[in-house]
């Protein structure tokens, strides 16, 4: 279960070095990459909570 949680770690900070890219170059980020954004966390703090409750 860590290096799942790992793995969607390194996941969300290289989705969000993309969206950094997008702002830096001037383009607006589109609403679609919200939505990833939140899945993401959603799916860390979901994993996270199970992997807590498991122990």
């Amino acid at each position: 279960m860590f290096y799942f949680l790992l793995v969607i770690a390194v996941l969300l900070l290289g989705y969000a070095a993309v969206l950094v890219s997008f702002v830096r170059k001037g383009r607006k980020i589109p609403p679609a990459a919200y939505l990833g954004l939140a899945a993401l966390n959603g799916l860390i703090l979901a994993a996270i909570l199970a992997w807590a409750i498991a122990r």
